[in-house]
């Protein structure tokens, strides 16, 4: 069960402060959104001094809390549970002007069955959920866990002041768990991001955030251990290189920020290790660098643009290092090559060991993908190699998902965002057995009108859109980019039997 913490201080203390500048073009004009970061130096550690000269007291906390807990803010989200009839298929407003229930039963079978008269309608169920949030921009973006507001219908941010806004999404990444939002509202405070790499274990930490709905909280601890995996994240692409800490983190500090003793934010609290649920010792943060990395790149592009090597990797163990009679102890092992991969065209073999990243060292797989998610398709980087006992350095173009060295074309208006759906096309194997010629399965659903709009579920496959058959994502995108009105999408899941229609208005 994942339990989030969540700390800003906003304290700067000497140094030049830097900002990310993004230049966002709109439908209307560009704007700029800026991110604010604090410079890389160390932290120091605030103490009171008694009256005895040298007799030093713990350390103090005061100030660096006051400045950092008006930009912690509380999130709920609320999703409503539709109840519908076994075999009722929902369609929305825009098609109820044009068809009587006789015409839905031509056009879905026999199978189709409405509201009988008199039976008194349920109305839905919310399910509401909470956690925190940071604020990131004077002009209302707001970063939190993916999970604290994935699939829901309504998103309410509550400030340190009481204050209530609806949010909006900006955009999601749920390989690393964060999402953004936004609120309308302008000069809030806000809290600048610092260097994670520079943060040393045993380094004092706050974690801000809205634990049992107690709002405003703070609690102390010191970093615990950096780059933990702790296989939390059931993306297929997920980044897991946590900062550990022992700074009380409890349900509901979700999203909340963890910073260090000058107001920096180095981490969004997003998990803990707990047999109860309850924090039991130890809490973990995505770092600060990967949170900017995913902001930037959802503020620019809409979509998080993130390189890949193309390897299959694992940790060099001491068991490892054995069977394969390794010439080195620490690293990260290839275990086989991706199709179209970047690294293997570049020189990269099964049973090489990556020891370093551009001068970085690599312990293991955790940091290696912490470093590698923070570059963008198109970017060169130097892999430091072991291999048997010989050291080798490889320049590595990095590439997207699709192999490709470039940026993944996409942005807010596009059609697959707006509906928040991914798709790919099914093989001939998958169709003959399901009966049908071609189809589009759905793999990832996120909000946006299908979410809201139908029951629609992951791995639902497309075979038509309004009653045209679908053989490929480019047919089905530049028809729904030239449709306005309703929209009916036909299709069938592989563990369910029959067809299915979902109904919606673009």
């Amino acid at each position: 069960m994942k339990k989030i913490g969540l700390v800003i201080t906003a304290a700067i203390l000497g140094g030049i402060i830097t900002f990310s500048a993004l230049k966002l073009t709109g439908s209307n004009q560009a704007r700029i959104v800026k991110i604010e970061h604090l410079p890389n130096t160390a932290s120091t550690v605030p103490t009171h001094y008694g009256p005895a000269a040298g007799e030093a007291f713990p350390p103090d906390f005061t100030g660096v809390s006051k400045k950092v807990m008006p930009a912690v803010v509380h999130i709920k989200s609320t999703r409503l549970q539709k109840f519908r009839d076994h075999q009722y298929r929902n369609y929305p407003d825009p098609f109820r002007d044009f068809f009587d229930d006789d015409l839905f039963r031509h056009f879905f079978g026999p199978g189709f069955r409405n509201q009988s008269p008199g039976q008194i309608p349920q109305e839905p169920r919310a399910r509401i959920g909470t956690g925190s949030g940071v604020i990131i921009n004077s002009d209302g973006y707001i970063v939190t866990n993916n999970h604290v507001i994935d699939n829901s219908d309504e998103i309410e941010v509550t400030l340190d002041d009481n204050r209530v806004f609806k949010a909006k999404i900006i955009g999601t990444d749920p390989s690393t768990d964060l999402a953004l939002l936004q609120i309308k509202e302008k000069n809030l405070p806000s809290i600048p991001f610092a260097d994670s790499d520079g943060v040393e274990v045993g380094e004092w930490v706050l974690a801000v955030g809205n634990p049992f709905n107690l709002n405003s909280t703070v609690t102390a601890g010191i970093v615990s251990a950096k780059g933990r995996n702790i296989n939390i994240l059931q993306d297929r692409s997920a980044i897991e290189s946590f900062i550990q800490t022992d700074a009380a983190i409890n349900p509901g500090n979700s999203g909340g920020a963890l910073v260090n003793l000058r107001g920096g934010l180095i981490g969004i609290n997003t998990a803990i290790a707990s047999p109860t649920g309850a924090y039991a010792g130890y809490g973990f943060a995505i770092p600060s660098n990967i949170v900017s990395k995913v902001v930037e790149d959802l503020l620019q592009y809409g979509i998080v643009q993130r390189g890949y090597l193309g390897l299959i990797i694992r940790d060099v163990t001491g068991e490892l290092v054995s069977e394969k009679n390794l010439k080195i102890s620490n690293g990260v092992y290839v275990d086989s090559l991706a199709t179209n991969s970047a690294a293997g065209d570049a020189g990269v073999k099964e049973g090489d060991v990556i020891i370093e990243v551009d001068g970085n060292m690599v312990r293991n797989t955790a940091k290696l993908l912490e470093i590698i998610g923070r570059h963008h398709p198109g970017d060169k980087v130097v892999l430091k190699i072991d291999r048997s006992g010989k050291k080798m350095d490889f320049p590595v173009t990095l590439r997207n998902q699709q192999g490709e060295e470039k940026m993944i074309k996409s942005d807010s208006e596009d059609i697959l965002g707006v509906l928040g759906v991914e798709l790919e096309e099914i093989d001939k194997q998958t169709a003959k057995f399901l009966g049908i010629d071609n189809g589009l399965r759905i793999t990832k659903l996120y909000p946006g009108i299908l979410q809201q709009h139908t029951e629609i579920r992951e791995g639902f496959i497309i075979t038509k859109v309004d009653g045209n058959e679908i053989k490929s994502v480019d047919q089905f995108k530049k028809y729904l980019e030239k449709k306005t009105g309703g929209v009916m999408l036909e299709g069938v899941y592989e563990d369910y039997p029959g067809t299915y229609y979902y109904a919606f208005g673009l």
